[in-house]
């Protein structure tokens, strides 16, 4: 009966969900792969977010880092607690995504990879501007040396 509702935000741990998230991608993940998490200092650290909403949007960067580093690299996690803000980072060793895709990655259909449809990064920056009103994007990548998404939720 949920479906087409809007969904309903809580007051969540972020720092709980994203280790959640990391953890549940780290067991179908290879065994070149490591990742870390930093809270800077921090245990817990709230802020308004629909939970399943928010972690598919986590497990669809994480997944596609894992994609772009084939096997081997680390994925880095930052939670920065803001003033106003919560501010996650997730950074991969990846191949990277050059200048003229990184304005394309959440257009739907886009896709670099064999399979796919292309719709993930655009359901996840819908899903973190409408339902969220935070933000999702690059904040930078450089080819052969990987990528760094950052999330934004507004407290």
């Amino acid at each position: 009966g949920k479906i087409g509702s809007t969904p309903q935000l809580e007051e969540k741990n972020i720092v709980e969900q994203v280790t959640e998230m990391v953890n549940y991608v780290k067991r179908r993940a290879p065994e070149k792969v490591t990742f870390s998490i930093d809270t800077n200092g921090e245990k817990e650290i709230t802020a308004l977010i629909n939970g399943p909403l928010f972690d598919w949007v986590v497990a669809n960067i994480l997944k596609n880092a894992l994609d772009a580093m084939e096997g081997k690299g680390s994925i880095n996690i930052n939670i920065k607690n803001e003033t106003t803000q919560v501010i996650t980072d997730i950074t991969d060793t990846g191949k990277g995504i050059s200048k003229q895709n990184i304005a394309k990655v959440f257009k739907p259909g886009f896709t670099t990879k064999k399979r796919g449809w292309g719709l993930g990064l655009s359901l996840a920056k819908r899903i973190m501007e409408q339902y969220h009103k935070g933000e999702l994007f690059v904040k930078n990548s450089e080819a052969g040396k990987g990528t760094t998404f950052r999330i934004v939720l507004n407290k």
